[in-house]
């Protein structure tokens, strides 16, 4: 997970949501964006915020 950039981070978080992916994996993206301290944007298709 180190190795990813937080902009592939946070782009595979927001496609794993989309092609709803196992719980556990998008759990596991999110806790390494909440790790680095990275903000999220709202997802305009739902407006769910995202952390």
């Amino acid at each position: 997970m180190r190795l990813i950039s937080d902009e592939t981070l946070i782009d595979s978080y927001y496609k794993a949501l989309q092609l709803k992916l196992e719980p556990d994996f998008v759990d596991l993206l999110l806790a390494e964006i909440k790790r680095r301290n990275l903000k999220l944007d709202v997802n305009l298709n739902d407006e769910t915020p995202m952390n």
